[in-house]
């Protein structure tokens, strides 16, 4: 599949912690549609220890993990997380980090 939309995410310390920004938006809700692809680029270095995954619900206790593929390491030149998104996705899903609570969205 092709890359329908690339997300840049960046890591910013905020008032009430760390926060994931997508492209520059703290916590962002992003669109996405089965049946396409996406990437969330991680290359920047505030994104040194925190994983980006999905999950199902918004406590995070069930990874969501069906098309997801996660290269290189946060923070560094190349890293990103992908989901493919197939039919039968659940309708929403949430992004978090894998080591730290409240970052998603």
């Amino acid at each position: 599949m092709s890359i329908a939309q690339t997300f840049t995410v960046t890591v910013v310390s905020t008032g009430g912690g760390n926060k994931y920004f997508i492209d520059g938006v703290q916590q962002d809700t992003v669109m996405i549609g089965a049946g396409l692809t996406y990437k969330f680029d991680q290359s920047d270095n505030s994104n040194d220890n925190h994983p980006l995954r999905f999950s199902s619900d918004s406590d995070n206790s069930t990874p969501y993990t069906v098309g997801v593929t996660a290269v290189g390491t946060p923070g560094q030149a190349g890293a990103y997380t992908q989901i493919d998104v197939q039919n039968g996705a659940p309708s929403t899903l949430y992004y978090y980090c894998t080591n730290h609570s409240g970052m998603g969205g």
